[in-house]
């Protein structure tokens, strides 16, 4: 099944027939739910509520309070590289509406770079569900709210068999397929050839991150939404898409998005925790990183 939200394609594969409508009801649950609680471009949302309320303890519901743990856990698995502080350095950079607006009507100024405050302005209290931000702290959860549906919508179906969860680039799987473990392809493209390079896995998470898609111009200048939390800007770094499996996607995203401002340390750091990247280079070659098969051996 393909569907869309937030200005991005998703598709739900089960192993068998007989799940996809129980799936597709977790699907929409979990998407309805974030959405609701972690949307900043809705002004009612519990996210946009909560980044008006500097030095105020607030109550959250589970569902924001997951979707910041996982916020804060890619943030420490990265050394504070993914980080949901980032919102005043997206909003410098004109990233101040759905994504598919960008770039319409009116053009996007120049605004100088933000730094971000860093997570340590998150005071989140998970025995009495509540969060306090430091001011000026505001955040922005879109780097690990989508993974973190695709894992919860993927551990739900998976107690009645194999499924895969993909949206907008993270990838969750849970069980095998109809014929063993699900092929998923890999790409930095937003539309697939069939030509792709492919890998296997039964259990876990693949996210992909890149530089080359989701971006827009900013006066003269075209920009993208990776940003480097110590300087504000984009990224523009060695290379230009990252894909990496892990445990979950929630940290496979994690550290496919920190390759892309690590650099020459990317392939040190996926590789010292436990997982595999594929990287690509700006000059088109690439790099393989803690056992992940040459794309030769992929196909």
């Amino acid at each position: 099944m393909k569907f869309e939200i937030w200005g991005l394609t998703g598709t739900l594969t089960t192993e068998h027939d007989a799940q996809m409508d129980e799936a597709t009801k977790r699907l929409w649950y979990w998407l309805d739910a974030v959405d609701a609680s972690c949307n900043r471009f809705h002004d009612d949302s519990e996210l946009s509520r909560l980044n008006e309320c500097h030095g105020e303890t607030v109550a959250i519901t589970p569902t924001l309070e997951m979707a910041l743990s996982a916020a804060l856990r890619a943030a420490e698995v990265t050394g504070d590289l993914v980080d949901p502080t980032v919102l005043p350095a997206l909003l410098a950079l004109g990233y101040d509406r759905d994504f598919d607006e960008l770039g319409l009507g009116d053009s996007i100024l120049e605004h100088a770079a933000v730094p971000s405050i860093g997570p340590s302005a998150i005071h989140l209290d998970l025995d009495e569900h509540t969060v306090m931000l430091d001011p000026p702290c505001r955040l922005d959860l879109g780097a690990s709210a989508k993974a973190l549906v695709v894992d919860l919508v993927a551990d739900d179906v998976a107690e009645s068999g194999g499924v895969v969860v993909e949206l907008g680039g993270d990838v969750a799987v849970r069980g095998e397929g109809p014929e063993g473990p699900w092929a998923i392809a890999v790409s930095d493209a937003l539309v697939l050839t069939g030509h792709e390079p492919r890998i296997t896995l039964a259990h876990g998470g693949i996210a992909t991150s890149s530089t080359a898609t989701r971006t827009w111009r900013v006066g003269e200048r075209t920009v993208n939404h990776i940003v480097d939390p110590r300087t504000g800007h984009c990224a523009r770094g060695l290379y230009t898409t990252a894909s990496v499996t892990a445990s979950d996607c929630v940290l496979a995203n994690s550290f496919a998005t920190a390759a892309l401002l690590w650099n020459e340390d990317a392939s040190y750091h996926i590789a010292q925790a436990g997982w595999s990247a594929r990287l690509v280079r700006r000059d088109g070659s690439l790099e393989f990183a803690g056992g992940w098969p040459d794309d030769e051996v992929a196909r």
